[in-house]
């Protein structure tokens, strides 16, 4: 049976048949996100002899589509500005707590380099406002510089590791524009430390030694073609959301009634670069999908119950961690219930109003649940909301309160209903440096991955917190960069 177009794997170019002419770099990165151009960068400072591939017409990427957050943390200067605690100890604890296959290492170095990393980000040109917002949002709405974005504040994790939010947002108001202030300032940068950047020009296939070792790729221009020589490739050219043969057989809930978040060329190409010459996979079948019910901050303290009129998960938790709940219950089908005291301006109009009840037996019977089931639910979280407690999910003190002011309002959260959308997770495995390794867990000499083609702090949906992707993008993209540099310098361009 002939393999779906969208699974096929690249052919390799023999070294051998590459001309001797050919043009040689020392590092050839392919995307020009926030990890290609982080590993761009560094690869150029630590020396190195760069050329930048970039498929679009412009830089930025997925990455410049994003809300702006980078998930930071260890006692950075906007933490400290704002009077939160963190430290090095409690970010590792609460990344290997909400990770569904964590990496020690990978996270044990991610925690300790996040200060420094943070001073990197804002050497570029920025500064993130030395402020907080305190409310349950999924962008802050104005240019505040902290919030939590996780489920630090959200049982169990709390009980565990001292909350602390790590959410630092690029001084924007809202979400419009994002990162583009940091993929702007890092353009320049780049362009300073002598970078070559080609755009429209993506990377076709990748050139390999006769002992397996990746050194170089073929490019394609609209109908222009041809081949560079270069010891070190990074791949970080984004997911496979947009490749519908590939979200298919990996992560096939990302393919039934959600809106996809991505560029036209989060196809999956630099992750099938990666097989072609033996990369290992790892957490493809972990996609991110949401649905938030928020803001205003208000609606958390309603009650989301299942099609049966039952609770089944904390109503403060991240909006991921309540989407991915909802996709569990039979159907997919539920309601946040919220009172009129609560219900707020409808500043989410992806979770739509399904209808107001007058009384809650109107609304069981409405809702067309067993007799007795929501009445009996509400009532249950109303006695014990009023006393500050919530015995069934431990829902933190700062978000109960009985919802008892008539009329009460019905939100749809079920699939299909309200507008989820999600992205991909999983890629190529690596080390810390970025290094592919193959499923013996050797490494392929050469070949360098980062970003979204790349399986680094590989949270699952549940435990995402918002500005990780942009946060380990960029940190473990640097590393790559730096790595890639080195191991450029000790391997001459024409031969092993």
């Amino acid at each position: 049976m002939t393999e779906p177009a969208g699974l096929a794997i690249p052919a390799t170019v023999p070294a051998a048949d590459v001309p001797a002419d050919a043009e040689t770099f020392d590092v050839v990165v392919v995307g020009f996100g926030i990890a290609g151009g982080c590993a761009a960068l560094e690869a150029a400072r630590a020396g190195a002899r760069v050329l930048l591939l970039e498929r679009a017409a412009v830089h930025g990427g997925t990455s410049s589509m994003s809300g702006g957050h980078f998930y930071l943390g260890a006692g950075t200067a906007v933490q400290q500005a704002t009077g939160h605690e963190d430290s090095v100890e409690a970010m590792a604890a609460y990344l290997m707590a909400s990770t569904k296959d964590p990496d020690p290492e990978k996270i044990r170095l991610y925690a300790e380099g996040s200060v420094e990393h943070f001073e990197w980000l804002e050497a570029l040109g920025f500064q993130f406002e030395r402020s907080y917002f305190p409310g349950k949002a999924v962008i802050q709405p104005g240019t505040e510089g902290l919030m939590f974005t996780g489920n630090e504040k959200v049982w169990p994790f709390r009980e565990d590791v001292p909350p602390a939010p790590r959410g630092h947002k690029v001084p924007v108001p809202g979400d419009t524009e994002g990162t583009r202030i940091v993929m702007d300032l890092l353009k320049e940068k780049i362009e300073e430390a002598g970078v070559e950047v080609r755009y429209e020009t993506g990377a076709s296939q990748l050139v390999v030694e006769a002992d397996g070792a990746v050194a170089g790729v073929a490019w394609k221009s609209f109908d222009r073609t041809g081949v560079v020589r270069a010891p070190a490739v990074v791949i970080a050219a984004g997911g496979f959301v947009m490749n519908a043969d590939m979200v298919e057989r990996y992560t096939p809930a990302l393919g039934s009634k959600l809106f996809t978040l991505g560029s036209t060329y989060d196809d999956g190409l630099g992750i099938r670069l990666g097989q072609s010459v033996g990369a290992a996979l790892e957490n493809m079948e972990e996609p991110f999908i949401t649905a938030p019910f928020y803001p205003p901050s208000s609606r958390c303290k309603g009650i989301i119950v299942n099609k049966a009129g039952v609770r089944f998960v904390a109503e403060d938790s991240y909006h991921a961690r309540t989407s991915q709940r909802v996709m569990e219950q039979e159907d997919s089908v539920a309601y946040l219930i919220v009172d009129s005291e609560h219900l707020g301006e409808d500043h989410m109009p992806l979770v739509p109003l399904k209808d107001g009840y007058e009384t809650l037996e109107e609304m069981e019977a409405g809702l067309g649940m067993p007799t007795g089931t929501l009445v009996a639910t509400v009532e249950r979280y109303n006695e014990h909301a009023a006393a500050g407690e919530d015995p069934d999910f431990h829902k933190h003190p700062d978000w109960l309160a009985p919802q008892t002011a008539g009329p009460w309002a019905v939100l749809d959260l079920s699939l299909g209903v309200a507008l989820y959308a999600g992205f991909t997770i999983g890629g190529m495995a690596v080390t810390a440096d970025g290094a592919a390794k193959r499923a013996d867990g050797s490494v392929i000499p050469g070949l360098y991955a980062a970003g979204a083609c790349a399986s680094n702090i590989a949270q699952d949906g549940a435990g995402y917190c918002s500005g990780t992707q942009l946060g380990e993008g960029s940190f473990f993209g640097r590393r790559a960069g730096v790595a890639a540099a080195l191991s450029a310098a000790t391997v001459s361009p024409s031969g092993r």
